[in-house]
């Protein structure tokens, strides 16, 4: 039994109802009144999920129920229940059926793994499971499934275009493409159309244009767009800008990267050492990697344009077709880069349109938590994938804390990932870690495990806890206090130091760094950090023209609490 089956039992067994429990590779079924009926009601659960990801059926749980009271078992024989969706299927299908006790009753548990073909029912009814549902399948759903299990490229197919149709300028953006770089790939540049597109990869021995070509190359029939891209001031306001992006896809992305970053909010910050930055609200690389990801990845037989919402407060963006067979939002990070249209992508990547193989979604993630952003949001319908950031102010002291890092752990999505999860929660252990890095549990304790030690010393495991075999992690006390408001179970503690602060200035009129070490037993170090937040928040202004040390005042800012005026008599 796989681990969501076994956990969803013990879930059940505690409470839970089944229900709540299935996904898009877990059912739970009961005996009906009638052998017959049951029988009906596996095969077409094991033909969805033959015409899907996979899953799990467990026979003898009544999902409307919670609690234990729902595990009421069954009495029919696994091979029978095996021979019964073979009979019942076209072609017929093969599932592994298995006797589970589950104290006082037995159950069946029917595994079902991905089919190479495509199945239906003996009337013909062809279904595939997404989410809880089990929904019909149109017929070019049938067509992209079944190219996808036998490893059919379509942008590797011949085309109905000629190279002679190949738009006047798009292979001169090739060229310039090309020359940007500094490896064995610049020396294409120099060749003539046809050994570049052969050097490519997008013409066949026939030197007839592959689908592959037809897409980058060449102008769409009808102008049809590639892209939809919309923005608005406000997520739920009317477009202010609508572009369809039409023509060669090879000069699509950057034309999209740039409307959104024409479009960008920025916050500065100090870091430390006193350079300054800017945080963009949606960063650069990260916005490029998920439309990059939109478009080459996209399933071309779905004749609809990936279509981007931007607003100030999010971005969304939302690309034609279902994650590639076999990865899911939970193994995204982990799973081997599988395209979907290698063709294409291997030339987009030659072209560096893309970037290395695995490396997108990596990327995505650093970028937004190191620029104090949450971590994207990955969904999918019955026919599209959806990638959404979120916008709005960015937690500044992530990234300045993140910015004081070194390079390794700065640039490591792991580590990022953990402290965004601290910020939510004050502990973590490698049984709740492993999922949220996709990632087994032992591998969970083994970068948990490296952040404790002196170097980089960031996490450390708390008292009671140390002891244990499996033992629970926190931030340590350096990276919590610089870190500040932004854990949310630190932001209590941040609105006393500003009362105290704030009482102050009222009474005296201004601070400076010696009465805060004074005030709150810090070094001059913490008093500058908790200073310069004071600043950034806009709550304290210098008032002196003396840049740095003891001499420098602060008073009320733009955002200090004003008195209240006593009502006159």
């Amino acid at each position: 039994m796989n681990p969501e089956t076994q956990d969803a039992l013990e879930q059940i067994s505690k409470g839970a109802k089944p229900s709540e429990l299935e996904s898009e590779t877990l059912d739970f079924k009961q005996d009906a009144s009638k052998p017959s009926d049951t029988m009906d009601t596996l095969a077409r659960a094991a033909i969805c999920f033959a015409n899907s990801r996979g899953g799990t059926i467990v026979l003898g749980v009544i999902d409307k129920i919670a609690g234990p009271s729902a595990i009421v078992g069954t009495g029919l024989d696994p091979l029978e229940v095996k021979q019964r969706i073979y009979e019942k299927s076209r072609p017929p299908l093969l599932v592994d059926v298995a006797e589970h006790w589950h104290d006082p009753v037995m159950l069946l548990v029917v595994a079902v793994a991905p089919g190479v073909e495509i199945h239906a029912s003996p009337n013909g009814e062809v279904r595939h499971r997404v989410g809880r549902s089990c929904l019909p399948m149109t017929a070019q759903e049938q067509v992209i499934r079944s190219n996808e299990r036998r490893g059919v490229d379509w942008s590797a197919q011949p085309s109905q275009e000629l190279a002679t149709a190949i738009a006047a300028d798009a292979l001169e953006v090739a060229r310039r493409l090309l020359r940007l770089v500094d490896d064995d790939r610049a020396p294409l540049a120099r060749l003539d159309n046809a050994d570049l597109l052969r050097s490519l990869g997008v013409i066949d021995d026939k030197n007839q244009l592959l689908h592959a070509g037809e897409a980058l190359f060449c102008d769409r029939a009808d102008d049809r767009p590639w892209v939809l891209y919309q923005y608005r001031p406000s997520p739920a306001g009317e477009a202010t800008a609508v572009e369809r992006l039409a023509g060669p896809l090879v000069t699509v992305l950057d034309r999209l990267t740039e409307l959104v970053w024409a479009r960008r909010h920025t916050t500065p910050l100090t870091l430390p050492d006193g350079s300054q930055i800017e945080l963009a609200d949606f960063p650069r690389e990260a916005v490029r990697e998920a439309v990059a990801n939109a478009i080459l990845h996209r399933e071309l037989l779905i004749d609809r344009p990936v279509q981007v919402e931007h607003s100030p407060s999010a971005l969304v963006v939302e690309s034609p077709g279902r994650l590639v067979s076999g990865i899911t939002e939970n193994n995204i990070l982990t799973h081997p880069s599988k395209p979907r249209n290698p063709c294409l992508f291997l030339a987009a990547r030659k072209l560096r349109i893309a970037e290395e193989t695995g490396s997108g979604i990596d990327r995505i993630y650093r970028e937004l938590i190191r620029s104090g952003r949450d971590a994207p949001t990955i969904s999918q319908t019955a026919d599209t994938t959806r990638v959404a950031f979120t916008g709005g102010a960015p937690r500044t002291q992530v990234a300045r804390f993140v910015a004081g890092l070194g390079p390794q752990e700065r640039d490591d999505v792991d580590t990022l990932l953990i402290i965004f999860t601290l910020l939510d929660s004050r502990t973590i252990d490698e049984a709740r870690l492993a999922p949220i890095i996709q990632k087994q549990p032992s591998e969970a304790r083994a970068v948990l495990d490296r952040l404790a030690s002196d170097q980089p010393g960031i996490l450390e495991t708390t008292l009671e806890s140390r002891a244990s075999r499996k033992p629970t992690y926190r931030l340590r006390a350096e990276p919590l206090r610089m870190l500040g408001n932004a854990a949310k179970y630190q932001r209590r503690r941040v609105e006393d130091t500003d009362v105290k602060v704030i009482a102050h200035v009222k009474d005296y009129g201004r601070i400076n760094n010696r009465t805060i070490q004074d005030m709150f037993d810090m070094d001059v170090y913490r008093a500058s950090t908790l200073l310069r937040d004071l600043q950034d928040r806009g709550v304290l202004v210098k008032t002196t023209t003396q840049q740095r040390g003891p001499g420098v005042e602060y008073g009320p800012g733009p955002e200090f609490p004003s008195r209240r005026r006593r009502p006159r008599d």
